[in-house]
């Protein structure tokens, strides 16, 4: 039997937790290829004064953890998020994955202000803008920069090779560099959100689907699903 291979675009550490999830999906070749780089950037602003903080991403816990800032209440896009924050000694109330959510809870609970937002040079949803005008005060520390990068060599055989590739997809970001591609393999994607799929649009794929929710367990469960018909020649 020929394998799928297993394609994972995100950093290397969040690939390699994804992939450990499907441990009992069934056997698959992996790949690693992160097309978005994380580096570090700029410095925490004067934390006197804050009361909160505002985490998008796993990366913004990590890079507001590497520079020793206070263990605030936290609150988070998402599950993975928040429990990232909790790892690093705050409380931290979750979204459903969504910021379109988050901004909706804040609104309505109206935490003590001002809160910080902690993100890369690169996010989605105007979060601290729109909660600003809405009367909490919002500001935003970009921490981290997420330049863009190419393929591995092995990631660009795969995607010129026989071998059904099974590629899942987290940010609308990752979907439009993943549409830059050159792909020549049978491609069955899992997209984490509709954005996500807008994004992928110009790519060459058999098969695109949108998981249930937007968080991992989600995309888990499709992955694997994915990954079965693969398997089975289904697509």
């Amino acid at each position: 039997m020929t394998l799928p291979v297993l394609l994972l675009t995100r950093p290397e550490a969040q690939s390699r937790a994804f992939a450990a999830t499907l441990a009992d999906a069934g056997p698959f070749r992996l790949v690693i290829s992160p097309l978005i780089g994380i580096a570090p950037t700029g410095a925490l602003p004067d934390m006197d004064g804050f009361r909160g903080l505002i985490f998008t991403s796993v990366n913004g816990v990590a890079a507001y953890r590497a520079l020793g800032g206070p263990p605030l209440p936290a609150f988070a896009v998402g599950e993975a998020t928040a429990e990232a924050a909790r790892a690093a000694g705050m409380t931290a109330l979750a979204a459903d994955g969504f910021a379109e959510t988050l901004i909706a809870i804040l609104k309505e609970r109206r935490p003590p202000g001002p809160l910080l937002h902690i993100r890369g040079r690169h996010a989605r949803g105007d979060v601290a803008p729109r909660l600003t005008a809405a009367g909490l005060p919002v500001a935003t520390a970009i921490l981290y920069e997420q330049p863009a990068l190419p393929p591995t060599p092995e990631a660009r055989a795969a995607l010129s090779g026989p071998e059904t590739i099974v590629a899942p997809v987290f940010s609308p970001r990752t979907g439009a560099l993943f549409s830059e591609l050159e792909v020549q393999a049978p491609l069955l994607v899992a997209a984490m959100s509709e954005a996500v799929a807008k994004a992928l649009a110009p790519l060459h794929k058999q098969d695109l689907k949108i998981a249930s929710r937007p968080d991992s367990a989600s995309m888990r469960e499709l992955v694997a699903d994915l990954l079965r018909r693969a398997r089975a020649g289904e697509h």
